[in-house]
Formats: C-alpha cells, structure tokens, sequence
C-alpha cells in the first residue's frame, strides 16, 4: 500500500524552484488576498477551491504582464528578424506552474499559499488542460514556444483558439467514449482578447480579371479575433505571445439580403461562421478532407500573414503608421514555419496579397516567398499526408487555386527544361495528382514554396530524402535538412520531476536548465554509489506518490516494488501497441504455466486516445482493457503482473506517470516514427528504453550508448527487404507457439468469454493485412523483455544504466533543436542574455 508523503515532505524547499525571500512571501500574500477580493465582492462572500486558484493565477499573471509589456517594447527598439511559428495545433497543458518556474516564484508562492492555509497543488489540479492538440506535433509547437522565449528570439506562435480541444476519453465497459472538452467554461486567466487587432477573412467568391489587376469579388466574411497568451522565457525576462484567432460573425453577416421575416434565422445562422474555430479535428496522422477543416486552414493563415504584413510595415512601439512600405526586405525580417503542410496555404496566400494587393511582379513575390518559407515534415505515412479535392479549393478559394496552377505550370516548365521528355516524373513531382479526382498535394506545394525542408530526426530527414520527396531533392539537395526534435527540460524535468532536477543540482549546479548538454558531466558519478542510491530512491518516491494517485482516481491498487512498464501515446497500429499486448499476453501464460518460479513483478501501463473514427484503434483499446480484466483478476498470478489502461492520457497525466515510469516502450515498426518525443521525456526522467531503431531512439541510443538501451528488432532495411519479399504473417503463427498461443486466446474468446468473436477483426488483420509486420518482430521483443526483466532484478546495474541515459540527454533538448532552426534556417542567432525586469532601470 503507498503510504502518503507527509505534508513536510510535500513542502520540502527545493532549491531550483527558486528563493522563497520574505519580502517575495509577503507581496503575495497581499496580492493574492486583493484578486481574491475582487473576484468576491462581485457576488459571493464564500471562496471557493476555483476562487482560489483563480486568486493564484492572477497573482502569478501579475509578475508576467509588465515584462511582456517590456518584451515587446524592447522588440521594436531592436527591430530583430521575427519568427513566426504557424500551427494548427498547440498542446500547451496548463500554465500556472510552468509560469511559476520560468519566473522563479515556485518556493515563494508555495510559501505564500501555505501561510494562507492552502496546498498549492490542490489549487494547480482546479486548472484545465489547454488541450488544443493531438499529440507530438502540438505538443512540440508547445515546447518551440517555450524554448523561442527561453533563447531570446523575437518569435510568436499563431494558431486557433478553439472552444472543444482534444476530446476527454472515458472508458465505459472497456470502450473508448467521448466527451467534449469544454475547457473554457470557467475562463481562462492565461489570455487577453485584443480585438483592436480583429482582421477579415473571405471566403467564396469569385475571381475578377480587371485592367487594374485581379480581384476576388462577393466573398462572405469571417472575422478573426486574436487572443493572447503570454510564453514566459526560463528566468531572462522575456515574455513571447502565442496568438490564437477566434472566428466572428460581422455585424452584417446575413442581414443586408435576408428576406421578410428572416431575420431570427439570420441571426442564428451567425454560428455558421463562428463553427470554423468551434472545435479541433482528432486525427492523429491521418487526413480528412473536410470543407470545415480546410476553412480553419485558410482561416489562421490568412489572419496571420495580415498581421505579420502589419507588423513589418508598422514603425515604432503602439504607433499606427507605416515606415517599411517596400516589401523586399520581408525575408530580412520575417521567418515563417509550417508546421506540417496544414498552413501551407500560407503559400499561395502570401502570393495574393504581394501580388494583387502590393501589386508587385510574379517573379519579384515569389523570390519573398520562397526565401520566408520554411516546412517541416512530420510523417511519410501515406495516410496522413494532405490531399485536397480541387473542386473544394475552387468553390471555397477560387484565387488560391488560380495561383497554385500558376505556381504548378511554372514549377512543371522547369523540371521540363532539367529532365526533357520525363513525363513520368513531371506526373509525380506535380501540385496537382490526376486521376478520378484532381488533387492538390500540400507537401508539394511546401517544397516548392520554401527555401528549407526539415524532418525531425536524422532518420527520418534520411528517408524523405531517399523515398517520398526524391524526386524534389534530386533537383534542390540545398533545401533538405535534418532538425532533430527535443523537448523544454523545464516542463519536462524541473516542474514534472524536481526531486530529480534537485539531486542533479546537487552534482553539477543549475546551469543545465538552461544548457542540457552539462549534464554530460554526470558521467562522473555513473560508479558513485550516493548518487545511484539519490537516483533510484526519488524513482521510488515518484512511483510511491503515482500509486497513490492511481488509487485515488480510479480505485486500483498496485504494487509500488513492481517495474512499471508503460506505453503512453496516441493508440495507432504503426505505434504497435498490439506487440505489446501479445508480450502481455505471452507473460500471462509463463507465469500460469510455472507459477513458482521467481518472475520479475510487472505492472504494464498504456494509455492514449484513439481518433473517433478509427475503428481499429478502438478495438485495440478493448483489447487492452479486456485482456486486464483476465489478468487482474487471476490469482495464480496475484500482483506479479497488472495491466492498467490509463485513462484520458494528456499532458498533464504524462507529467504525473513519466517521471514514476521504469521502462518506456518505443515499439513502432522501424521507418514509421517520424521522431517521436516521449521516448526523450521518458529517458530525461530515468525510464529505461525498450525500443526498435526509429525516429530518435537512433539518436538516443548513439548518445547514451546503444548497450544502455534495449534495441530490438527490424532494422529500416530489413523491413524493406520483408516488403520487397513479401510479409507472410501466418508463417510466424505456424513457427512460434508461444505466439500461437496467444493469438488463439484473443479470437478464441478467452479475454471475450460473453462475447468469443469480439476480436475476430483484429486477429484476422494480423494474420492478413498487417501493414506494421507485428509477428516480424515478436520473437525478438520477447527475448528482449527477458533481458529488462533480468536486469530489473539487480537494482544497482539498472540505475547506472539510468545514469547514462539520463547522462545522454543534452542533445534532447528544444533548446538545441531551436537554437539549429535559428541558425541553419532562420538565419538568426540565439541569446543567452537577460533583458532588465519592469522594476530594473532601464
């Protein structure tokens, strides 16, 4: 049973959480007391938990808003390159105490809280997630953010304020069900609506040919309303913005032509146009070619680039008039990101407005474009990458779709002129595939309109090159990079893990907060036996207080001296935590077939949401859950081996579960995993990796030592060489029994027993039609698992190993992924500096 920690023990000042003075303490308090004041003498005299926390974020929000101002002021006095990171996606979890790290309030508001007679950490649990992703590719918009701030660049997300994030995932009977996530019912302290800064976006229409150039004429309007949040820079004063759009109805909107009586009809019908930032698409790598998707993709990117042209042309801090009329210098001074192709309209967009309303050449706008454009790639599964229907584009935006066929047909007259006669490859290099239906393909139309392609870990970036885009590299090798994805160790370590950001203090001092790469230096301490004895007892500690939370939440008990195995990510075949329900599986029946012998305890954690309409992935998670309800419940088994389905996984759970993790599983087949990202968090906070050569556990493994990690499976060429032979699945079930064996229980109905042929589907696409060649790899991760097993056994040998891992880190910081995309794709040079604080002079 988890004992709870004490209140001293919750309260023990940890020395990189910052100086709790008493003058710090005292200006709280009173701060604090006069929000709480004013949010009741509205209407109550009781506070509430809610009244409190609210109490606390203004309070913190104080210390942000004088250095934001600054910030920006500063920003105009130096006039920088700005970088604007254009996302549809940001996956930001809550504020408050990432807010309070970055500021160094967190021992002075914990102080304050507690002479007030309340637990900080209670209050933290009242604020929502800010969920408005789906996993790696918001969640890395969100750790850019952090680390933009933190490097001094002049950088500004943009994206959309939805009102229905990612949806809460609840499991009814073992189901996956959805519930909407209203996340801003209370408010939401962190933001500031700027509706000085409201700016039109058309939609419809069509297009005019005129002596004075082109027009799009009878357009219907939506309006974009701008929020900001504050992105808070690790103690150097620096205050960034994330701007997100809200759509409006004009004031007009259907009532200059409705007719007699029409008139409450047109005044509901204002939510039409207000839809388009009503809720966040679920998909997870896969494309749906929704009109109201395409809308939200037009929608921030057209508000966006009226915002940066403004920002260029604008002269000095709050002033209205325009210095910089000649847009040539815009490259000089404009970065602009994709994040993924879903802003790659920005593309054409961008175009529009240099060609129809700045009225300059073809040529002349294109050379801003391009050298302002940058994309990055996230994926090479066919799925996902975005294919729109040409007759969307021509009803919704009929301009965008005359200049992509001019940007083609110019496009198309040089690869021409390079390859004469190569109609075949003029055919696959084309923005537009023929076929049944015309589409335009985004990623081809980001190629052709930036000067940089990245992808997101040297793998990956290695096969773009070598398969989906060659035909691009083979005529622009310049344009290709590699920009290895990381994380903010200040999330990701000193808030989630401070007993681990605290002893590593102890031994190399604080500096690596801020450049992860020192921690390299505890390479000296791999053989010092306090340091071993530190590192696995705050591992301990965070499995002892998780335990707790587990009970607390969802009434299970679990078995804190077990390895805790967990697999947390989006649930999609490719990430192939069906492998891991066969390891399960296989683990079940060793353990019933020799119940004496010593086995190693086990409690297998996995959870993440499956998109709503992806059926496999929701059957994967019945599986899981049916497949717990077998085991748990043996007892022959008793609580050497768990399964728990981890429900509603965000990142707020991540934050909980990562640092009390022994062991992360990072199983995709190899060549799938773009990057991944967690597999970093988890090494960063002393889980041990079981994993196959993908994405960054490459890199990982080079830098921890590939004898730190356990590697199995498939190489990327190996799996080829399947491909190219042919993947006969049933040849592993007929060769391997053990995997026979459980293969038979699940379309057996052995973990279905009221329902036999529940999983039927997914055993026969196992056996037929597995894209993911899970046999291929089974036998191999099931030796594999032996080893970690073994190894958890000596306690002593596994922790060095989390030192070494832990050791290797440094190139897995957001910091150096940012500080590569400044220099190498920017063109701008990160600073370490501190600007003055609001109180400092000047």
């Amino acid at each position: 049973m988890a004992k709870p920690l004490t209140d001293q023990d919750k309260r023990k000042q940890i020395s990189v959480r910052g100086l709790a003075g008493v003058e710090n303490v005292a200006d709280l308090k009173t701060n604090f007391n006069r929000h709480l004041h004013f949010t009741l003498v509205k209407d109550r005299n009781v506070a509430t938990k809610r009244d409190y926390y609210f109490a606390l974020a203004n309070t913190v929000r104080d210390h942000l808003v004088g250095r934001w101002i600054r910030t920006q002021q500063h920003y105009y006095e130096k006039d920088p390159k700005r970088v604007y990171y254009l996302s549809l996606e940001f996956y930001m979890g809550r504020a408050l105490q990432n807010t309070m790290v970055n500021l160094g309030l967190e021992n002075a508001c914990d102080e304050a809280t507690y002479q007030l007679g309340l637990d900080m950490e209670e209050l933290q649990d009242i604020e929502e997630d800010a969920g408005l992703g789906n996993g790696g590719l918001g969640r890395l918009a969100a750790c850019f953010l952090d680390s933009m701030a933190s490097l001094g660049l002049a950088a500004y997300g943009y994206g959309i304020r939805y009102e229905f994030g990612i949806f809460n995932q609840k499991i009814m009977n073992g189901w996956q069900v959805e519930e909407a996530d209203d996340w801003l019912r209370y408010g939401n302290p962190w933001e500031k609506a700027r509706p000085e800064y409201m700016r039109p976006v058309h939609f419809y229409g069509r297009v005019e040919h005129t002596a004075e150039g082109v027009k799009w004429v009878d357009t219907q309007v939506v309006l974009a309303l701008p929020y900001d949040t504050p992105v808070p820079g690790y103690r150097n004063n620096i205050v960034n913005t994330m701007r997100l759009w809200s759509a409006k109805a004009p004031c007009e909107f259907n009532l200059k032509d409705f007719n007699v009586g029409g008139y409450i009809q047109a005044v509901l019908d204002r939510n039409l146009a207000e839809n388009i930032s009503r809720v966040l698409y679920p998909n997870d790598n896969f494309f749906e070619g929704k009109e109201l998707r395409l809308k939200q993709e037009y929608f921030v990117v057209a508000a966006t680039l009226q915002d940066i042209i403004r920002r260029f042309k604008a002269s000095k801090f709050g002033s209205t008039e325009f210095v910089r009329m000649d847009l040539s210098t815009m490259p000089d001074k404009v970065a602009i990101q994709l994040n993924d192709t879903h802003p790659a309209l920005a593309i054409p967009e961008l175009m529009r407005l240099l060609v129809d309303n700045e009225k300059l050449t073809w040529e002349k706008a294109w050379d801003i474009v391009v050298r302002t454009c940058a994309y990055t790639n996230h994926t090479v599964l066919p799925e996902a990458l975005e294919r729109w229907p040409v007759d969307l584009f021509q009803n919704l935006l009929p301009r965008h779709l005359e200049i992509i066929y001019e940007i083609n047909r110019r496009h198309m007259e040089r690869i021409g002129k390079l390859y004469p006669g190569d109609f075949d490859r003029m055919r696959r290099m084309s923005l537009i595939e023929e076929g049944d239906v015309k589409k335009i393909n985004m990623a081809h139309l980001c190629i052709v309109g930036s000067h940089a392609v990245n992808g997101v870990a040297r793998i990956h970036s290695e096969i773009i090159k070598d398969t989906v885009f060659k035909d691009f590299y083979d005529v622009d090798p310049q344009k290709f990079q590699n920009k290895t994805n990381g994380i903010t160790p200040r999330r990701w370590l000193v808030m989630c893990n401070p007993g681990l950001a605290e002893i590593i203090a102890e031994r190399i001092g604080e500096d690596y907060i801020r450049d992860l790469d020192q921690l390299k230096k505890l390479l000296n301490f791999v053989n010092d036996d306090s340091f071993i004895r530190d590192v696995a007892k705050v591992k301990q500690e965070n499995k002892l207080k998780f335990s707790a939370h587990l009970e607390e939440q969802y009434k299970v008990k679990i078995n804190p001296n077990s390895m805790f195995d967990v697999q947390v990510k989006r649930i999609h075949e490719y990430k192939r935590q069906l492998l891991n329900c066969l390891h399960i599986i296989t683990l079940y029946n060793r353990i019933r077939k020799e119940p004496s012998k010593p086995w190693t305890p086990r409690t297998i954690m996995i959870g993440g949401k499956a998109a709503p309409g992806y059926h496999t992935a929701k059957m994967i998670i019945k599986l899981i859950t049916s497949i717990g309800d077998i085991v748990n419940n043996d007892p022959v088994v008793g609580d050497r081996l768990k399964v728990i389905f981890l429900e509603n996984y965000r990142v707020t759970l991540a934050e909980k579960i990562i640092p009390a993790s022994d062991l992360s599983e990072q199983i995709s087949t190899a060549g799938t995993e773009a990057s991944g990202t967690g597999n970093m968090k988890f090494m960063l906070n002393g889980a041990l990796t079981i994993g196959t050569m993908d994405g960054a556990n490459v890199e990982m493994a080079e830098e921890a030592g590939e004898q730190n990690l356990f590697i199995f499976g498939m190489r990327v060429h190996e799996v080829e060489a399947l491909d190219k032979k042919g993947y006969d699945a049933v040849s592993y079930y007929n060769r391997i029994p053990e995997l026979k064996q459980a293969i038979d229980q699940i379309s057996g109905g052995f973990f279905s027993p009221a329902q036999p042929g529940l999983f039927k589907d997914l055993v026969n696409m196992l056996m037929n039609h597995d894209r993911f060649k899970v046999f291929a790899d089974y036998e191999e991760y099931i030796k594999c698992q032996d080893k970690v097993s073994a190894l958890y056994k000596n306690p002593k040998e596994w922790t060095k190993k989390v030192i070494y891992n832990i050791a290797g880190c440094g190139k897995f910081s957001s910091d150096r992924t940012i500080s590569q995309y400044a220099r190498e794709i920017w063109g701008i040079e990160p600073s370490l500096e501190k600007i003055a604080a609001p109180d400092d002079p000047r």
